[in-house]
């Protein structure tokens, strides 16, 4: 097989795991209800099995993102395969809760090595004048997997009960692992030379956690509680240690030096301002539908794939629009509708028709579709080769943060005005927080008119 035939193989691969991950996700989400009454816990407790699963994700992102540009990134994401599949084999069978939140952080540890390698598998098999068209479909396969999940989720879950949900990803890993051993070429490691930055992985996973959990739980433990006071204050202690760090390694976990491009610099913060704005709306939109407006389950779910959808479908147009013109337009229009889209759905009233909420949504999907595979590809390009797992280290950490700061936000405004008004806080806690999220978008409009092209 020759290397253009292989690279179309490549993104198949990539894709599938994508849609693996995503798929997971949206589903494991959808159906923590039915987990809670199946294993006779509590909220507080069967939430950490989504706290969990995004803490230890969000926390070695930048850890196997190195360890791919020191080991391959290849053999980094075939490993993650492997110990995602096992994971998830493993959720399936768990027999109590405090076994399945375990079980979650080890599919977590996979789901780590997978996303903070593909991009950088990706940009190594396609030329830069293919980057953006290869990321842009490879995001199509992780909106298609959200799209997807919600409603496989609930099918699963009536016919076959709640463990199939789990279940279904052995079959599509062991797949898409399958195509990943025949078609990912082996690549040499960039710096085999050189040692793990061990102290700063440290430094890292455990002050990014305090800052993500500190974030998660603000809005239920109180903002100004001792708890979530020391886990900021621990956070904010541990992240300047691991910069000092940082500045003065010789093989750093994260290459400081990487921020002096502003391609580079504003890419990550697009990065980050994006995914607060689209996990506000993913956070705030089915309490306005179910609590508010007294929609089914069901019908929720059917609402909301009209973001999704739109973001598959743009996503790859946009991706390969940008191998021509670059990604500061792609950019600038994609947040700029993301706005629009926000704004629209920061006016809802207990009358407005569902049709135009939907209507907002696929506005909202639209603008995120135009703006993520671009900024992804600028983000990637703009690393040099022995970077490139640094780099996407750094991509799936912005979406991490932002998902985390996007649903804390939303939260604490949604709650604030509840706290305010029992009875009918929650419409103006609603539009207060799209607005918020408008004003985020706005911003990421400026950190995308700053970029060279």
């Amino acid at each position: 097989m020759n290397t253009i035939q292989r690279k179309w193989w490549v993104l198949l691969a990539v894709g599938s795991g994508s849609f693996m991950a995503a798929l997971d996700g949206s589903v494991v989400n959808t159906v923590l209800p039915v987990i809670r009454d199946a294993l006779r816990s509590d909220v507080a407790v069967i939430e950490w099995v989504v706290t969990a699963y995004l803490l230890v994700l969000s926390g070695l992102l930048l850890t196997f993102g190195r360890l791919g540009d020191l080991r391959g990134h290849r053999a980094v994401y075939l490993w993650g395969f492997g110990i995602f599949v096992l994971g998830s084999a493993l959720c399936g069978a768990a027999p109590s809760p405090g076994l399945l939140i375990a079980f979650r952080s080890l599919q977590a540890v996979g789901a780590a090595m997978l996303a903070s390698n593909s991009p950088a598998i990706l940009t190594g098999n396609f030329p830069a004048s293919e980057r953006g068209r290869a990321l842009g479909t490879a995001a199509t396969m992780t909106y298609l997997g959200l799209t997807v999940g919600p409603s496989l989720g609930g099918w699963l879950t009536a016919a076959l009960g709640w463990r199939s949900v789990f279940y279904i990803n052995v079959p599509i890993g062991v797949l898409a692992l399958t195509l990943s051993l025949l078609f990912i070429p082996d690549d040499p490691p960039a710096e085999a030379e050189r040692r793990f930055d061990l102290p700063g992985a440290a430094a890292f996973l455990t002050g990014l956690t305090a800052l993500l959990l500190g974030l998660n739980k603000g809005a239920e433990w109180g903002w100004t509680s001792a708890p979530i006071l020391l886990l900021l204050a621990g956070a904010a202690l541990l992240l300047t240690v691991f910069v000092w760090l940082e500045a003065r390694s010789p093989a750093p976990m994260l290459d400081l030096s990487l921020f002096r491009s502003r391609l580079f610099t504003a890419s990550t913060v697009n990065a980050i301002l994006n995914y607060i704005c689209v996990y506000t709306l993913t956070f705030l939109l089915p309490f306005y539908l179910i609590q508010q407006r007294g929609l089914g389950p069901a019908q929720t779910g059917l609402l909301l794939t009209a973001q999704p959808i739109l973001m598959a479908i743009a996503a790859p147009i946009s991706g390969a629009l940008s191998d021509r013109i670059g990604s500061r337009t792609p950019g600038i229009v994609g947040m700029t509708l993301l706005a629009a889209g926000l704004f629209g759905l920061s006016r809802l009233t207990d009358e407005t028709p569902f049709g135009l909420v939907a209507a907002a949504m696929a506005v909202c999907g639209l603008g995120t579709g135009i703006f993520i595979a671009p900024n992804n590809s600028a983000l990637m390009g703009s690393a040099p080769r022995h970077r490139q797992g640094i780099a996407a280290g750094i991509l799936a950490s912005a979406r991490n943060i932002g998902m985390v700061l996007g649903v804390g936000l939303a939260g604490a405004i949604l709650l604030s005005h509840l706290a305010a008004d029992p009875s009918g806080g929650l419409l103006a806690g609603v539009r207060s927080g799209f607005l918020a999220a408008v004003g985020i978008a706005a911003l990421g409009i400026l950190a995308a008119a700053v970029k060279e092209r």
